[in-house]
């Protein structure tokens, strides 16, 4: 699944190709993805795109008449192409700029969304989401805060939208792991110094990998391209039976929460 960075490099990519541009018709090829497609989005038919947002791991495509909001799912992506290209199978949503260029949704497994927001109204899917993970309003205090009482291992709590958006799975073992603290203590069990270091190190895997993939803005333009996607410089993340890249021991993994967990039984306490 796309985590925060593959999200947010897709905002970077598009955003050049739509802001300014007037939408001159959606043409949506199934009913439903995830949930239905909601016939309101019709309305932006004719407005000018003023913004790409991204709010967690959800875009924001922003007009005066309202807004459309796309997630992309476990298998969806974006692409501009031209207007004249022919859709694909699993090419599910085209949004036609007056420019002769499309913005093209794929999901295969259409487990994505495209939603409809009023005018300065919080979408429900967004209501209660926790602050973003590299804004001033993440850090040691509000963690600590949200964690007094809460013995839910602290890789589930970093995880927590209501705790802080879009510190997905994959990036969750690497700051962890960064960190040297154990998937499994209880977020209560975390001391204010270490606290400071999560939050420190949270940010600079989601910055980091942001940054690897902007490297990848040029595939938005092509018709074969997997735009946000990039070469990933992962510590423990899939590297069950590796040695540590820190002390050499054997990495291992666990399930928590229903999700995949890699971690050093050795560096992590």
């Amino acid at each position: 699944m796309p985590e925060l960075p593959e999200v947010e490099v897709s905002r970077m990519g598009i955003s050049p190709h739509l802001v300014g541009q007037t939408i001159k018709s959606i043409t949506f090829r199934t009913p439903k993805l995830r949930w239905d497609i909601p016939q309101e989005l019709k309305q932006l038919e004719g407005e000018v795109i003023e913004q790409i947002a991204r709010r967690a791991k959800y875009l924001i495509i922003q007009t005066q008449a309202g807004s459309a909001i796309v997630h992309l799912g476990m298998s969806g992506s974006l692409r501009v192409l031209d207007a004249e290209l022919a859709p694909g199978k699993h090419d599910h949503v085209d949004l036609k700029l007056t420019n002769g260029k499309i913005l093209r949704y794929n999901d295969p497994r259409r487990f994505g969304a495209w939603l409809w927001s009023k005018p300065d109204e919080v979408h429900p899917v967004l209501l209660g989401s926790g602050p973003e993970p590299l804004t001033e309003e993440f850090n040691a205090a509000h963690l600590a805060e949200k964690a007094k009482g809460r013995r839910v291992a602290i890789k589930q709590f970093i995880m927590d939208n209501k705790v802080v958006v879009g510190v997905g799975n994959i990036y969750a073992n690497e700051a962890l792991f960064s960190s040297k603290i154990h998937p499994l203590r209880p977020a209560n069990k975390v001391t204010s110094a270490e606290w400071d270091l999560i939050t420190k190190e949270i940010k600079q895997v989601l910055a980091t990998a942001i940054k690897q993939g902007g490297t990848t803005l040029k595939d938005f333009a092509q018709a074969d391209g997997k735009p946000g996607y990039f070469a990933q410089e992962l510590q423990v993340y899939g590297k069950v039976g590796e040695p540590c890249p820190n002390c050499g021991e054997e990495l291992q993994e666990q399930k928590i929460g229903q999700r995949n967990t890699f971690f050093c039984d050795s560096c992590q306490i």
